[in-house]
């Protein structure tokens, strides 16, 4: 055990969560956490994020290592209970994932604290489906079951581009704002006047850019229209998840780096 509590000693907290199970095409994603910590912490650049945050500091970071499924444990509540308690802890999180429904305990884990959550979505597909392939905890699914517990009070979407109808019908009933990429604005700005998770599926980016991930979709966001949204979004963000990063479909290590640097865009965000 560490001389000083996590609390004590850092602001922020790393934890990878290796789970992938709900993925529905291809498995991969849960061996992306070392993936973007070695990324994160290459000599091949610094530590210092765009608005001159420096995040080298050992005191910037707790890392509280990895999740990992457990003979006999139920996923979601490990997950839901291992975030909860770095919040207990005066910790912010930021999870490596894993697959997107990972999202559903993580969110779970920060309304235990926050009554008035805001999440900000970033990601290709709108992941709300009731069921997919007979899976309601698919990773195609975690906003759907936000919604319906009432986790949050306002969730906004940006980089759709798969919408299907099914999906549509799940956006009006819980009254979700979808920014889909053909209606996105060089002036784009989101405001939140609540406490603001940041969900961000790499595959929101466009596969030009990220081509590490199981469901490659073309039209995405570039990275710099991605920092520039969380570079101005205005609200005080919480805690972050970075999700459907898949090593195996980034044989020239791009994505990881990409990864390592929305996680120092968005860290730099937590600390303002």
């Amino acid at each position: 055990m560490p001389e000083q509590s996590p609390s004590e000693r850092t602001k922020l907290a790393l934890i990878g969560i290796r789970y992938d199970e709900n993925s529905s095409f291809t498995k991969g994603a849960a061996d992306a956490p070392p993936q973007i910590r070695a990324a994160l912490r290459s000599d091949a650049w610094n530590l210092t994020s765009e608005n001159g945050t420096d995040l080298s500091g050992e005191s910037t970071f707790f890392d509280a290592g990895d999740i990992e499924p457990v003979p006999g444990s139920e996923m979601s509540t490990l997950i839901e209970n291992s975030i909860y308690t770095l919040i207990a802890d005066g910790l912010a999180p930021i999870s490596l994932g894993g697959d997107h429904s990972v999202t559903y305990p993580i969110v779970r884990a920060f309304a235990r604290k926050f009554n008035n959550l805001s999440v900000l979505h970033f990601d290709a597909h709108p992941d709300i489906y009731d069921s997919y392939q007979g899976n309601r905890y698919s990773h195609a699914s975690p906003f759907a079951r936000i919604m319906e517990h009432r986790l949050i009070k306002r969730l906004v979407q940006v980089g759709i581009r798969t919408a299907t109808a099914d999906q549509r019908a799940q956006l009006r009933k819980f009254g979700v704002q979808s920014i889909e990429m053909r209606d996105l604005t060089t002036n784009l700005q989101l405001e939140f006047d609540s406490p603001v998770y940041i969900s961000f599926d790499v595959d929101a980016l466009d596969p030009a850019f990220a081509p590490g991930v199981s469901h490659r979709e073309p039209g995405g966001l570039s990275t710099r229209q991605a920092i520039d949204l969380i570079q101005r979004l205005k609200g005080k963000v919480i805690g972050a998840d970075i999700v459907e990063f898949n090593p195996r479909m980034d044989p020239l290590h791009i994505t990881g780096t990409v990864c390592a640097k929305i996680l120092k865009e968005i860290a730099a965000r937590m600390l303002e």
